[in-house]
C-alpha cells in the first residue's frame, strides 16, 4: 500500500504533539503532525512501521479508530483510520492542543 492508494475524504488539521500508540502489540510514542477524521501523519524512530500494518492511538485521552498504514517515508506514516474520528471529537483535540 502507499499514499497514493487511500484516498483523503477530509482536510487535515495541522498540530504537532506527543501521542500515545500501539504498533505490533507494543507500545510506542510518535508525534503527531496532522489529524483529520479519516487519518493523520505520525512520525516515529525510523522502522517503527510497515504500510499495512494496524496501529492504535491515544490523542488528548481519546482513541482513535483503528488505522492502517498506508504510506511510510523514512520516520513519517501516514495512517487511513478505518473509521472515521467524530467531527466533535476532531474539533475537541484541535481545541485542546490549541491551548497548550
Amino acid at each position: 500500500m502507499n499514499k497514493f492508494e487511500i484516498p483523503r475524504v477530509s482536510d487535515r488539521r495541522q498540530m504537532r504533539v506527543l501521542v500515545d500508540g500501539r504498533v505490533r502489540s507494543r507500545q510506542v510514542y510518535v508525534d503527531l503532525f496532522d489529524l483529520s477524521e479519516g487519518g493523520c501523519k505520525i512520525k516515529g524512530r525510523h522502522g517503527f512501521v510497515t504500510a499495512g500494518e494496524t496501529v492504535n492511538l491515544k490523542i488528548a485521552g481519546f482513541k482513535t479508530p483503528l488505522g492502517t498504514v498506508a504510506w511510510v517515508d523514512n520516520e513519517y506514516a501516514g495512517v487511513a483510520f478505518d473509521g472515521r474520528l467524530h467531527p466533535a471529537v476532531l474539533d475537541h483535540i484541535c481545541k485542546v492542543q490549541a491551548k497548550t
